[in-house]
C-alpha cells in the first residue's frame, strides 16, 4: 500500500506534443530569430493549466521513448504509416522537456515500451492502492484503463470520461475497448483489425456477444443477431483469426512494465522559477515572463509569429535573362550557389540546372536537362557552362552553398575547377554547434531561419515512383530549386554572425573545416583501388565458413535452427541449453544482442560461435559482397563520400563505403584491406599517428610522468605497467603490458572499475586497484578529469585545443546515467576532437604540399588518425619519411606527435 494518497495525475506527453503542434500551425508562432514556439506555448500552457486544476495533486509526464518496442517485434508494420516526425515539431521537443523539468514535473521516459503502457502501469499500481488518478490524453486507446479510480481527461477539448462516459461514447464498457479496437483496427497505429467490421458491426457484436473470446467460443450464435452481413460473419472472423488475435496483444496497453521508481517518490510540483523565468524568455512567452517577474497584468496573447521574407523566384529559360543574371553575378559580394542532378552518386550524377541568389528572397533557377515529356526549350548546358566557368573558377569571388562539396564534384565532371568558396552553410552551423541540430538545409532553416522549406519528396513522391530532378515539371522544380539558394544566403546571414561572435570557433571554420573542403573532394573523386578478384575469392571462402558454423551450431544445439532467428535462438540457448539469463527484453523473454552473446561466450561454446557467425556474414554483406559492386566503370575505382558534419566530436565519417568500419583486429578484416591494392608501379602508404590521444592527454593534462614518459620516447604501455605493477621497465610481462593498454585507453574513454575489471577478465575489486595505482602514478590525469568535469557543467561544452566546442546538455540532468554518460564524454571528447583536428590540419598542408614535392603521390583515403597515400615504388622511402615529418608538424603538443608510415602493394601490408 502506498503511503501517499493524493491524487495522480498523469500527462500522455507524446499525445499532447503532436496534438499541440497541429493545434498551433495556423498561428505558426516563432521566436524573433524564426524558431517554432507554437507546440512548446500550448503544451506548456495545458500543463500550467493542470497544475492549477489539481493544485494538490502529483503530477508525472510520460513520453514515448526513441526505437522500437515490443509492438514492433510482434508485428514489423506497427505504426508503419505515421509519417515522420515534423521538423518544426522536432526542433520543439527538447525545449518542451526543458520546460517540464523546470516546472518541477517528473519527465519518465521507458526504453522497449510506449508511454501508454508506462501510464498504464502506473494508474493499475495506484488504482490497487486506492489512489484516484487523472489521465491526462487525447488518446481514445486509453478509455481501456479507466475504472472506479481512473478516469480521463482531455485539457485540450475540456473534456472529462468515467465508466459511465466511456459507455456514453463507445456503447460499451472499458472492459470491451481492447476488443473494440482489436475488431475496428486503427489506422493511425496500423492495427490490421478483422477485413469488413466497421464501427456498427464491432458494437452488434460486443454488445449482442461480448468480447473476442466470447465471439469465438459463440461462433454459431452470430448469424442471429441479424445484421447487416451476420449470416457470414462467423466465417470472416474464423478466416481472420490470427490477425485479430495479434490485433488485440498489439491494441493492448501494458500494465506489468517494471518500473524503477515508486508511485510514492512522485511528489506535487516544485519548481525551478529561474529555470522557468530563462526558458520562457528564450522562447519570448513574454506574458509568462512578466507573471514570474511579478506582473500580473499580462495577457496571454503577447507572442507574434515573425514576419514572413518577401520572395521572387525567376526560372530563366532564354539567353537574355541569363545574361543578365551573369552580370548581377559577376558584380556580386557574395554568391548563394547550388547545382541539381539526377542522383546522388556524384560520380555518375548528371547536371540537371543550377541556381543562384545574391540578395535575400531574389534567386534564380537554369534548368539545362528536364527531359519529361513536354518540357519546355532550355538553355543548352555546355553553353551555359562555358560562360559559368570563369565565373565559378574565379578565386576572388566570394560564394556560398549548402554542402558545396557535392556541387565541386559534379561541376569536375563538366571540367569546371570551383575556387572562391568562402562559406559553406552546412559547416558553419556543425562548428556553431554540431549537436544542437542536424545540418542539412531543411533542419537549419528551420532551425536559424524559422522556415519551413519545400522538400524533395513533396515534389518528387516517395518510394519506388520517386520521380529524379530531370522528371520534374519545371512549375514546381523552379520554385524548389530557386529556394535552395535563397536559403542558402539567408542562412549563412543567419549563422556567420553568431560564428563570427565566438573568435576560436571562426578559426576552426576558416582554418580547418573550410580549406579541407577541395582536399576531401579530390580525395573523393581520385578514389581507391581494390581487386574484385580477391574480395569474391574471400567472400566465397566466408560462405563456406558460414556453412561450417551453421553445421557446427546445429550439432551443439542437437537440432537444426535457423541462427538469424531471435525466437529459435532463445529457445535453444535459454531453454533447451539452460543458459543463464543475464537480460531481458521489454517482452520479458531473455535477450539475445550481443553484449549477452559477448558475455555468455566466456563459458560456453555455442554463443561464441554465434558471435563469430554474425560477424563474418556482416563482413560478408557489407565488404566483400559488396565492395565489387560499387566499382565505378569509368574509373576502376571505389569512391567514398566523406562527411565532416556528422559526427559531434568533428571526426570524419564515410558511406558508400564506410571505411572506418573495415576491422583491423581480425584476420578477415585484414584480408578486406589486402583488396586495397596500389596500381602498377606505386605502392600504398599509410601513415598514423601513433597513441595521439594519450598524447593529447599528456598535453591536456600537464601530468609529469605522462609527459616524461612520452618525451623520453618510452613505452607508453609498458611504463604505465611498470607503475601499476610495481616493477622495471624491462621486467614488464607481455600480460602486464596489455592490462596497462588497457588501462590507458579505457580511463581516457570514462571507464568504470566494472567496465576494466569485465575487460580484463577480473574482478571490480582488482580493476578498482589498478585505477587507483593509474591515477596514483599520473595524478594529473585525475585532476585534469575532475576539472573537466566541472568546467562543462559550468559552461555546458568543452573545448579541443583548438577551439572547436562540444556541447554537453546533459552535463546538469537529473538522470544519472544520462549525467554519467555526458561526464564521461566530457573527458573525452577534447581529446577525440583535437586529434580530428590535428589530422584535419594535416590533410590541408600536405594537400598544398604534395603538388610542389617533387613526389609522384596522391592522398586517396583517410581513416581514423590514418592517412593513406598512393605513391611511385621507387620514391616510397624518402616519402615515407618526409610525409612522417609533415604530419607530425600539424600541431605543437607538449609532447612529440610520432607519425608511424609504412607501404607495401595493399593496404595491409602498409599499415
Amino acid at each position: 500500500m502506498t503511503q501517499n494518497a493524493a491524487p495522480l495525475i498523469l500527462v500522455d506527453g507524446s499525445s499532447y506534443l503532436y496534438r499541440a503542434f497541429f493545434a498551433s500551425q495556423q498561428a505558426d508562432l516563432r521566436t524573433s530569430d524564426g524558431m517554432p514556439s507554437g507546440a512548446i506555448r500550448v503544451v506548456t500552457s495545458m500543463l500550467r493549466s493542470l497544475i492549477k486544476q489539481y493544485a494538490d495533486a502529483r503530477i508525472a509526464v510520460i513520453f514515448d521513448a526513441k526505437g522500437k518496442t515490443f509492438r514492433d517485434e510482434l508485428y514489423a508494420e506497427y505504426k508503419a504509416n505515421r509519417p515522420s516526425m515534423p521538423d518544426d515539431l522536432r526542433a520543439q521537443v527538447e525545449p518542451i522537456h526543458s520546460i517540464i523539468r523546470a516546472m518541477g514535473l517528473p519527465l519518465i521516459v521507458e526504453e522497449g515500451v510506449e508511454a501508454d503502457d508506462v501510464i498504464g502501469t502506473m494508474a493499475r499500481q495506484a488504482s490497487a492502492a486506492g489512489i484516484e488518478t487523472v489521465i491526462s490524453t487525447g488518446d481514445k486507446d486509453m478509455a481501456q484503463l479507466v475504472d472506479e479510480h481512473v478516469t480521463l481527461i482531455n485539457t485540450m477539448t475540456d473534456t472529462t470520461m468515467d465508466r459511465a462516459g466511456v459507455e456514453e461514447k463507445f456503447g460499451i464498457p472499458p472492459e470491451l475497448i481492447i476488443d473494440y479496437l482489436a475488431l475496428l483496427g486503427d489506422k493511425v497505429d496500423n492495427i490490421p483489425g478483422v477485413p469488413g467490421v466497421g464501427e456498427k458491426t464491432a458494437l452488434a457484436l460486443l454488445q449482442g456477444i461480448g468480447g473476442l473470446q466470447a465471439l469465438y467460443e459463440r461462433l454459431d450464435d452470430i448469424a442471429a443477431l441479424g445484421f447487416r452481413g451476420s449470416k457470414t460473419m462467423a466465417k470472416k472472423l474464423m478466416e481472420h483469426r490470427e490477425v485479430a488475435e495479434l490485433s488485440y496483444l498489439l491494441a493492448t496497453i501494458k500494465t506489468d512494465v517494471p518500473l524503477d521508481f515508486t508511485l510514492d517518490e512522485i511528489g506535487t510540483p516544485q519548481p525551478d522559477s529561474a529555470a522557468l523565468l530563462a526558458l520562457f524568455q528564450q522562447y519570448e512567452f513574454r506574458s509568462w515572463v512578466r507573471e514570474l517577474e511579478g506582473d500580473s497584468g499580462a495577457t496571454e496573447t503577447d507572442e507574434q509569429p515573425a514576419a514572413p521574407v518577401q520572395t521572387n523566384y525567376e526560372v530563366i529559360t532564354d539567353m537574355a535573362r541569363f545574361d543578365a543574371w551573369l552580370t548581377r553575378l559577376q558584380a556580386a559580394e557574395l554568391i548563394a550557389f547550388d547545382t541539381e542532378t539526377d542522383r546522388l552518386d556524384y560520380m555518375e550524377a548528371q547536371l540537371v540546372g543550377v541556381s543562384f541568389a545574391v540578395e535575400v528572397g531574389e534567386a534564380a533557377y537554369v534548368p539545362l536537362g528536364h527531359d519529361y515529356v513536354g518540357a519546355p526549350a532550355q538553355l543548352d548546358r555546355d553553353v551555359v557552362l562555358a560562360k559559368l566557368k570563369p565565373l565559378l573558377e574565379e578565386e576572388s569571388l566570394s560564394k556560398v552553398g549548402q554542402h558545396i562539396k557535392f556541387d565541386m564534384n559534379v561541376l569536375a565532371r563538366y571540367d569546371i575547377a570551383m575556387r572562391g568558396i568562402a562559406f559553406d552553410t552546412m559547416l558553419e552551423s556543425y562548428v556553431l554547434n554540431s549537436t544542437a541540430t542536424r545540418h542539412d538545409m531543411d533542419s537549419l532553416a528551420d532551425k536559424y531561419l524559422g522556415v519551413k522549406t519545400v522538400s524533395f519528396e513533396e515534389i518528387a513522391g516517395k518510394g519506388k515512383k520517386q520521380l529524379t530532378f530531370n522528371q520534374i515539371d519545371l512549375e514546381q522544380a523552379g520554385p524548389y530549386a530557386a529556394e535552395d539558394a535563397d536559403i542558402t544566403l539567408r542562412l549563412h546571414h543567419a549563422i556567420a554572425p553568431q560564428l563570427d561572435a565566438e573568435t576560436r570557433l571562426a578559426e576552426v571554420f576558416t582554418e580547418i573545416e573550410k580549406p579541407l573542403i577541395p582536399v576531401l573532394s579530390g580525395m573523393e573523386r581520385t578514389g581507391a583501388l581494390v581487386n574484385a578478384e580477391l574480395l569474391g575469392k574471400q567472400s566465397l571462402e566466408i560462405e563456406t565458413r558460414l556453412t561450417a558454423l551453421e553445421r557446427e551450431a546445429h550439432e551443439l544445439a542437437g537440432e537444426p535452427f535457423n541462427l538469424a532467428s531471435t525466437k529459435q535462438l532463445q529457445h535453444i540457448l535459454f531453454e533447451k541449453q539452460a543458459l543463464p539469463v543475464l537480460k531481458k527484453t521489454p517482452k520479458g523473454v531473455p535477450s539475445t544482442a550481443e553484449e549477452v552473446l559477448q558475455e555468455l561466450a566466456l563459458d560456453y561454446p555455442l554463443p561464441k560461435l554465434l558471435l563469430e557467425y554474425r560477424s563474418l556474414s556482416k563482413l560478408k554483406s557489407t565488404y566483400t559482397d559488396k565492395l565489387p559492386q560499387m566499382i565505378n566503370p569509368t574509373t576502376g575505382r571505389i569512391h567514398t563520400s566523406y562527411h565532416q558534419a556528422v559526427t559531434a566530436t568533428g571526426r570524419l565519417s564515410s558511406t558508400d563505403p564506410n571505411l572506418q568500419n573495415i576491422p583491423i583486429r581480425t584476420a578477415e578484416g585484414r584480408r578486406i584491406r589486402q583488396a586495397f591494392i596500389a596500381p602498377e608501379g606505386y605502392q600504398l602508404v599509410a601513415a598514423d599517428y601513433s597513441q595521439i590521444e594519450l598524447r593529447i592527454m599528456a598535453h591536456l593534462s600537464g601530468d609529469e610522468g605522462l609527459l616524461n614518459a612520452f618525451n623520453h620516447g618510452d613505452d607508453i604501455h609498458r611504463a604505465t605497467a611498470a607503475e601499476v605493477f610495481k616493477t622495471s621497465i624491462e621486467q614488464v610481462s607481455t600480460e602486464q603490458r596489455r592490462r596497462a593498454k588497457a588501462i590507458n585507453f579505457g580511463l581516457i574513454y570514462g571507464m568504470s572499475a566494472f567496465g576494466l575489471g569485465k575487460q580484463l577478465g577480473i574482478g571490480r575489486n582488482e580493476a578498482q586497484e589498478y585505477i587507483d595505482h593509474y591515477f596514483a602514478t599520473y595524478p594529473g590525469v585525475q585532476r585534469y578529469m575532475e576539472e573537466i568535469r566541472e568546467k562543462a557543467r559550468e559552461q555546458g561544452y568543452v573545448e579541443t585545443v583548438f577551439g572547436r566546442r562540444l556541447y554537453l546538455p546533459a552535463i546538469n540532468a537529473r538522470n544519472a546515467m544520462q549525467r554519467q554518460a555526458a561526464e564521461r564524454t566530457a573527458i573525452n571528447a577534447p581529446m577525440q576532437g583535437t586529434a580530428a583536428d590535428i589530422i584535419k590540419r594535416a590533410m590541408v598542408q600536405v594537400d598544398a604540399w604534395l603538388p610542389n614535392s617533387g613526389f609522384d603521390a596522391r592522398m586517396i583515403m583517410q581513416v581514423h588518425d590514418e592517412l593513406i597515400f598512393e605513391a611511385k615504388a621507387d620514391q616510397v622511402d624518402e616519402f615515407k619519411a618526409e610525409i612522417a615529418q609533415k604530419m607530425q608538424q600539424a600541431a605543437a603538443l607538449a609532447v612529440p606527435l610520432i607519425v608511424e608510415a609504412g607501404a607495401g602493394d595493399n593496404w595491409d601490408q602498409a599499415h
